[in-house]
C-alpha cells in the first residue's frame, strides 16, 4: 500500500504538469498549425485538426519584404543586446564595489529613466534622428533599445556583482593580478547566470518592440513585428502569413532561451533571493 501511495502523488504532479503545459502552449500550438494551413482551411468551421500541411505561407513570406524586415530584427536585437551588456555590465559592478556617498541616490537615478514611458520619448529622437539622418536605419534603432536596456543591466547586475565576496578580487591583487583580469577571469565567471537572464529580457524587449520601430522606421530598417501587422489591410487579414510570421518571430526568442537555459533559472532566482 505504501508503494501505491508513493506513486499516487507522482503521478498526479505529472498529470497537473502536462494540463498546465497544454493550457500555456496552447495559444502557440495553434498559431503554429495555423501557418502549415491555406487560408479557406483556417476559415473553415469548424475548424480542420487533422489536414494536409502546406508550406506555402513560409515559402511566400521568405521571398517577400519580411525576410529583410527578420534580419533587421535580428541586428536591431542582437546589437542593442550586446552593446547594453558591454557598457551596463561594467557600469554594474562599479557601482557595487563603489564606497562613496550617493550610490543609492545615484543607482534609484538609474532606474527611474527606465521608469518613464516609451511614448515620452518618440517626438524628441523622431526630430533629433530627422536631424543627424537616422531614421529609417538599424544603427537608430540600436541606439533607442541600448538606451532603453542599460539601465536595465545596470540595475539586475548589481545585485549580481554584490554577492561576489571581495576577498576573492584582495587575494587575487596581492598575487599580482591587474584589476582587467581580476574582472574578466575571476568576477565575471561568477555572474554568468545573471548576465544571462540579463541578456534575455534584453534581448526580449528589444525584438517585441513594435512602438519605436513604428515611428522611426519606413520600409530601409522596418522591424518584423511591424512587417506582420502589414498583413492587415483593407483587402482582408492574410491570417495564413501572419501565423506564419508570428511563428517566425517567436524562433529566435525560443532558441535564444533554450541556448542559455542551464543559466536562466539561477540567474533570475539569484536576482530575486538578493537581500
Amino acid at each position: 500500500m505504501s508503494g501505491n501511495s508513493g506513486r499516487g502523488p507522482g503521478r498526479g504532479r505529472l498529470v497537473a504538469i502536462g494540463v498546465t503545459l497544454v493550457v500555456l502552449l496552447s495559444p502557440f500550438l495553434w498559431l503554429l498549425q495555423m501557418s502549415f494551413k491555406t487560408n479557406d482551411m483556417i476559415l473553415q468551421f469548424p475548424p480542420l485538426l487533422i489536414f494536409k500541411p502546406t508550406l506555402e505561407n513560409y515559402t511566400s513570406l521568405w521571398h517577400s519584404a519580411f525576410s529583410a524586415s527578420f534580419v533587421n530584427s535580428l541586428l536591431s536585437a542582437s546589437l542593442s543586446t550586446a552593446l547594453a551588456l558591454l557598457l551596463g555590465v561594467p557600469a554594474a559592478y562599479a557601482l557595487s564595489r563603489w564606497a562613496g556617498r550617493g550610490k543609492h541616490a545615484l543607482g534609484f537615478a538609474i532606474l527611474v529613466t527606465r521608469m518613464a514611458p516609451p511614448i515620452a520619448f518618440t517626438i524628441p529622437f523622431f526630430l533629433f534622428y530627422r536631424w543627424i539622418g537616422l531614421l529609417d536605419t538599424v544603427t537608430g534603432l540600436v541606439l533607442v533599445y541600448t538606451s532603453f536596456n542599460l539601465p536595465l543591466v545596470i540595475w539586475m547586475m548589481q545585485p549580481f556583482f554584490d554577492t561576489v565576496p571581495r576577498s576573492l578580487e584582495e587575494a587575487a591583487l596581492v598575487d599580482g593580478a591587474r584589476t582587467r583580469t581580476v574582472f574578466l577571469h575571476i568576477v565575471l565567471p561568477m555572474v554568468a547566470p545573471g548576465i544571462a537572464a540579463t541578456a534575455i529580457l534584453c534581448f526580449l524587449y528589444a525584438w517585441n518592440d513594435f512602438f519605436f520601430a513604428l515611428i522611426l522606421t519606413r520600409t530601409n530598417a522596418r522591424t518584423a513585428p511591424v512587417a506582420v501587422v502589414n498583413f492587415m489591410n483593407y483587402e482582408g487579414w492574410e491570417w495564413g502569413k501572419i501565423a506564419a510570421g508570428g511563428s517566425l518571430v517567436m524562433a529566435p526568442v525560443l532558441i535564444f532561451s533554450l541556448a542559455v537555459r542551464r543559466y536562466l533559472v539561477s540567474g533570475l532566482t539569484a536576482g530575486a533571493v538578493k537581500g
